[in-house]
């Protein structure tokens, strides 16, 4: 079985032939320029490969309810020509396949959930923190969606009483991307975070939002599992320490052995490194055969 997979950002595009054993066959990476240049790089890669459905986990924001005109549609996003487009009916109708569609961090947990850190979990979450803040959320065997999705990236936080800085996102200011995220620690302290591994003052700061909003989150969903990634992620440091405050935060309240003792097996890496996004993708696309089939039936 041959599944293609798109990891669609908006810096990139990263397409893979995937077989139902979440093995990568073939990947290939492409710059996002317009709507028109990109789909024609992706459908003419597809066509070579003689797929049997495709799967996109993409960003947004997007449109998932299935009953709705705009569904599979790219609805208001700031990427510039991007807005209001029509993802999954473009591709079904180029390579007239089952297309599966949801947001690029739900396409991450599920990749998760089926192949990596969180297989077996009934309900897990896994957080993106680099240029932005996603979350994709995995509940009771199923991917949330709701009103629209998910969008705990942007969940409000109290501020530490030592900081200073007003935020960085143009809606909320003090949520988790604006206080967190890549381009807060820049604006913060004037460097990258990259150029800040040293500074024991950044990361005690990440850590208390980061942790902040992982309590929450515990609170919110109880999963089973919280995988934390994204280029922010990429300091060692954060996971003992984010760690650590989120046993704190919960003072207690939430009694079991993954909080008292085993916090270093809850909150964790990927297991699939890099490719949680495009695995997930990839699955995206065989949950599609199987809904076709059914609907066909």
């Amino acid at each position: 079985m041959r599944i293609g997979g798109i990891e669609a950002g908006g810096t990139k595009m990263v397409c893979a032939i995937g077989d139902e054993n979440g093995k990568i066959i073939d990947r290939v990476t492409f710059p996002t320029r317009g709507p028109k240049e990109t789909f024609e790089d992706m459908i003419g890669y597809f066509r070579k490969w003689e797929i049997e459905a495709l799967g996109i986990g993409c960003f947004g924001p997007v449109d998932l309810n299935k009953s709705s005109k705009t569904y599979g549609y790219i609805t208001s996003t700031p990427k510039p020509g991007w807005k209001d487009t029509d993802v999954v009916g473009t591709f079904k109708n180029a390579l007239g396949v089952p297309v599966g569609f949801d947001t690029d961090v739900n396409g991450a947990i599920l990749g998760e959930v089926t192949w990596g850190a969180a297989k077996g979990a009934d309900t897990a979450i896994y957080i993106t923190i680099g240029t932005g803040v996603g979350v994709g959320v995995y509940v009771n065997g199923g991917l949330l969606h709701g009103l629209v999705h998910p969008e705990a990236g942007h969940m409000l936080l109290a501020k530490h009483p030592g900081d200073s800085y007003e935020g960085k996102c143009p809606y909320h200011r003090t949520c988790l991307e604006g206080l967190a995220a890549g381009p807060a620690i820049e604006a913060r302290w004037g460097r990258k975070g990259a150029e800040l591994a040293d500074n024991a003052d950044v990361w005690e700061l990440e850590a208390f939002y980061i942790a902040q909003a992982v309590t929450n989150y515990i609170l919110a969903y109880s999963p089973q599992k919280i995988i934390l990634w994204g280029g922010v992620m990429h300091q060692e440091s954060l996971f003992p320490m984010v760690r650590e405050k989120v046993k704190e935060m919960l003072s207690g309240y939430i009694s079991h052995e993954m909080i008292f003792e085993k916090m270093d097996e809850y909150i964790v890496k990927p297991a699939l490194g890099e490719d949680p996004g495009i695995l997930g993708a990839i699955k995206l696309g065989m949950l599609a055969i199987s809904e076709f089939s059914i609907n066909k039936a």
